[in-house]
């Protein structure tokens, strides 16, 4: 397999940037990784959780490609045991700077295999696969958001009171360095195929309704992974919404 890999980043209508995003995909290596993660906590807190969690995260993975072969079976225990070592890092951070207390961030680690797709996810950034069978999240939102929804459908609140509900966006897991209280993994590796999109992003492409996200990366699908990118920043910009959060996107097209 082959993969076209890119990432981009857009401030939002925010004073400062609290995403952080990296990729590795070595050249003529069927194997690669993205990390992103959406800091909290604020200016300076925010943007330190996960400028730090990425570059553990990044930099415990490529110590364990580096160490030999790599099997499907080993990436759940090698995914989380760098999700963990990130968490640890939080910790030991505040205890240096008591003044960062609070501070936190989502994870979400898609981890490429030839042609399978393994993850690990903290938090309420979403991953998609687009396929010819459409666009869908493939992973868990850790968040008040899927309960406020149940409660629509159990007729218990009506769908605009949902939509726009204070407590939507609250994590219910979050790397903050204290125990974990929710991890996400893939019960199986998710197997790919030739001109499948994986798109790890923060939740602040979900400005976009998935049915705009889903047109968006159909209109560009057959363009290079850059330029998806940069489209779906570009259209959530175009809405011009006064509250829009930042924006964080890797885009991982499969050949």
């Amino acid at each position: 397999m082959r993969y076209d890999v890119a990432t981009a980043l857009d401030k939002g209508k925010r004073d400062y940037q609290e995403d952080a995003v990296a990729v590795t995909f070595p050249a003529n290596c069927p194997i690669g990784f993205a990390v992103l993660a959406d800091g909290m906590g604020g200016h300076a807190a925010g943007d330190v959780a996960s400028s730090l969690v990425v570059e553990e995260v990044g930099r415990r993975l490529s110590v364990r490609l580096a160490s030999g072969e790599v099997s499907d079976d080993d990436i759940p225990g090698i995914l989380h045991d760098a999700a963990t070592g990130a968490n640890a890092s939080i910790a030991a951070y505040i205890s240096r700077n008591r003044d960062m207390m609070g501070m936190g961030t989502t994870l979400i680690t898609p981890f490429l295999l030839e042609d399978r797709l393994h993850w690990l996810s903290v938090g309420d950034s979403p991953l998609y696969v687009f396929s010819e069978d459409g666009l869908r999240q493939v992973n868990e939102d850790h968040s008040m958001g899927p309960q406020i929804d149940m409660m629509v459908r159990a007729g218990m609140l009506d769908p605009d009171t949902a939509r726009n509900h204070p407590d939507r966006n609250c994590l219910t897991s979050v790397l903050m360095g204290a125990p974990i209280p929710r991890i996400d993994f893939g019960k199986a590796p998710l197997k790919l195929l030739p001109g499948d999109i994986v798109i790890a992003s923060s939740d602040g492409l979900q400005f976009l309704t998935n049915e705009d996200i889903r047109n968006v990366v159909h209109k560009h699908r057959k363009e290079s992974s850059a330029a998806l990118a940069e489209a779906l920043v570009a259209s959530v910009r175009s809405l011009d919404d006064p509250d829009q959060d930042n924006i964080s996107v890797a885009v991982i097209k499969v050949s």
